[in-house]
């Protein structure tokens, strides 16, 4: 089995997917900077920029994070990171996952997921979400991709979160335009 690119670069017909770069803050504190996208979030403050640095800080040195570019407007809409691997598991974590308000509803979202499990099943053999538990919000988005509650599991400095399973890629939502 070749190496996991935890960093690889995937186009999907309304999203395009790239590593993280220094040179991206400005463009995706834009996306973040809205409380309302972190509202249901344990860190509920992370619209506010130094708060959004250190989230910033972290997603570089995770050396898995990904933004994603609206592939019609080249505008930033958000990011994502592959986190965890783990070989003996047969998984990897999926998260810190966001999109700015103008891209809610669905559609981009689970483009977003699609085209990260496609790529991570080339190399294991199921997807986790690991999501808080006052998170309900993501809690569904996390079930229209197909992801499947299996209890709780301690996340290292975050606490107890629910995990969900995926173990096929996701369908697209049946509209198949954006909002």
């Amino acid at each position: 089995m070749a190496d996991f690119d935890l960093q690889p670069h995937l186009v999907g017909e309304y999203l395009e997917l790239r590593p993280l770069a220094e040179g991206d803050f400005d463009a995706l504190y834009a996306a973040a900077s809205d409380p309302l996208v972190w509202e249901q979030h344990p860190a509920s403050d992370r619209y506010q920029e130094p708060v959004f640095r250190e989230f910033f800080r972290d997603a570089m040195e995770s050396k898995g994070a990904l933004i994603a570019i609206d592939r019609a407007t080249g505008e930033v809409v958000g990011s994502s990171r592959y986190w965890g691997l783990d070989l003996e598991a047969d998984e990897i974590e999926i998260g810190w996952t966001f999109l700015a308000r103008s891209h809610w509803g669905g559609f981009y979202n689970a483009e977003m997921k699609r085209l990260m499990i496609e790529h991570a099943f080339r190399f294991v053999g199921s997807v986790i979400l690991m999501i808080a538990p006052t998170n309900a919000r993501s809690q569904k988005a996390a079930e229209k991709v197909g992801g499947v509650f299996e209890g709780s599991r301690f996340k290292e400095g975050y606490g107890d979160y629910f995990v969900y399973r995926i173990r096929e890629v996701p369908k697209l939502p049946e509209r198949a335009t954006p909002k």
